[in-house]
């Protein structure tokens, strides 16, 4: 099977592991919500270490300090910037009111952020060291089963059928395998881009932690759950890239 497809194969099942994070919601329903901090704080810390361990690390270790840093400031700037520039004022998936227009911005917001994490999947895949892509790939599927609850709980409280929320928590992570391909042919046709796109998905995804998912997890009554949701999503990474030789 050509390396392409794989690729492609690999990122749509990523976002397909999204829906996945809507089955909590199905069981439990609108007391699915007191999960979101522990769930959040869970997915910063699958995505801090695999920024870190799987994609920082070995930018410095492929390119200049300057191309990393260089790449980390633009996946600042990407981020930053996508957030600025896109609207929630509408309805969402044919309803209106204030649920649907919270759902609606949770969905942009997940789907803004996928195609970085798409970025940083390619651009693994690309590489050539030793269980990288699988460590990246694991990494992304693992973070995007919270983000699915994220996106089916204010669904849920705004009325969507089941079917709509799975659907829904999927389409969140659809730039994932356009985002892949990109980053994977970019980096095949020009391997010194490897440690500039390394930092620019590491820069992307760090900043997603610091300006999303921390401040929501840690908004609202906590009781601990979010730095336990951190410290238990580190620890799986880090077990992860020891197994993986990462």
């Amino acid at each position: 099977m050509p390396e392409v497809v794989v690729l492609v194969l690999a990122a749509c099942g990523t976002a397909l592991a999204t829906g996945l994070g809507a089955i909590p919601v199905f069981l439990l329903g609108r007391r699915a919500a007191a999960l979101t901090p522990l769930l959040l704080g869970f997915a910063a810390g699958v995505m801090g270490v695999a920024a870190i361990a799987g994609l920082l690390i070995p930018a410095f270790q492929e390119g200049s300090a300057a191309a990393v840093i260089v790449g980390l400031l633009a996946g600042l700037g990407f981020l930053i910037f996508v957030r600025r520039h896109f609207s929630a004022d509408a309805g969402f998936m044919g309803q209106s009111g204030p649920g649907a227009r919270t759902s609606g911005l949770v969905f942009l917001v997940l789907f803004v952020h996928s195609l970085p994490e798409g970025f940083a999947v390619g651009t693994a895949f690309a590489s050539d060291r030793a269980g990288l892509s699988l460590f990246v790939i694991l990494a992304i599927a693992i973070q995007n089963i919270p983000e699915g609850t994220s996106v089916a709980i204010p669904m849920e409280e705004a009325g969507f059928s089941r079917t709509r929320m799975f659907w829904a928590a999927v389409g969140t992570s659809a730039p994932q395998p356009v985002g892949a391909l990109i980053a994977f042919v970019a980096v095949e046709q020009v391997s010194s881009l490897l440690p500039l796109s390394f930092a620019f998905a590491a820069g992307a995804m760090l900043a997603l932690i610091a300006i999303e998912m921390l401040p929501q997890a840690f908004s609202g009554p906590r009781r601990g759950g979010p730095s336990f949701g951190v410290a238990c999503g580190a620890a799986l990474m880090l077990i992860l890239s020891l197994l993986l030789g990462v």
